[in-house]
């Protein structure tokens, strides 16, 4: 039993070391809140009191946020979208600096194309003062708009905040778009795509807007 029980207190260490290492703050936050819980009945079982008390505390700060974050991921009044130019320097820096990961999400997409492109719209996601994400669209004329790019920060990415561009905000129909596609290619997140209203129509994915 006592065996058992030090495999079980290995486990819930094990989990509060590795969600440090995470960079999404959702996985972060689930997995801390399942090794302090591990940890809090642990020391409660051998009397570790000090111990105990410190777990348990971190697993209420773990709750507390695990439902602040999840009444924020779909609230407009948290995520903001932002239109820039391509050219402007803030965004053409922050593809720059994140060129790897954006390459992984979207490997057509070249931050260097973005500048001087007329006939693309840009979309900067924001949180608050902080970018959380890019979208950017290609006007395709007739009202048809190509998805090139639907980028968010890997610490942000389990909240989808680009929703807030193909969604809420109604900022592409007000741009004049009555029509979204999407070239589908091995990197596309067709889970979150379908989930924004894109459908299959031939090679493409595509959404028509109200």
């Amino acid at each position: 039993m006592d065996t058992l029980l030090e495999v079980i207190g290995w486990i819930g260490s094990i989990l509060v070391v590795a969600s440090l290492t995470q960079a999404r703050v959702w996985r972060f936050r689930w997995m801390n809140l399942a090794g302090s819980l591990i940890a809090t009945a642990y020391n409660a079982i051998f009397g570790i009191w000090p111990y105990f008390a410190m777990n348990l505390a971190i697993v209420f700060i773990n709750i507390y946020w695990l439902i602040r974050l999840s009444r924020e991921r779909h609230d407009a009044a948290v995520f903001g979208v932002l239109e820039l130019d391509p050219a402007d320097p803030y965004l053409q820096h922050l593809l720059t600096v994140h060129a790897k990961d954006i390459a992984k999400c979207e490997p057509r997409f070249a931050a260097d194309a973005m500048a001087g492109s007329g006939r693309r719209r840009t979309y900067l996601v924001v949180r608050g003062d902080e970018a959380v994400g890019v979208v950017a669209v290609r006007d395709q004329g007739d009202g048809v708009g190509r998805l090139e790019l639907d980028w968010v920060k890997p610490r942000f990415r389990d909240f989808t905040p680009g929703e807030f561009v193909h969604r809420e905000s109604g900022i592409l129909t007000k741009a004049g778009f009555r029509r979204l596609e999407v070239e589908v290619h091995e990197g596309t997140d067709r889970d979150y795509l379908e989930r924004m209203g894109f459908a299959q129509q031939g090679e493409r994915l595509v959404k028509a807007l109200p």
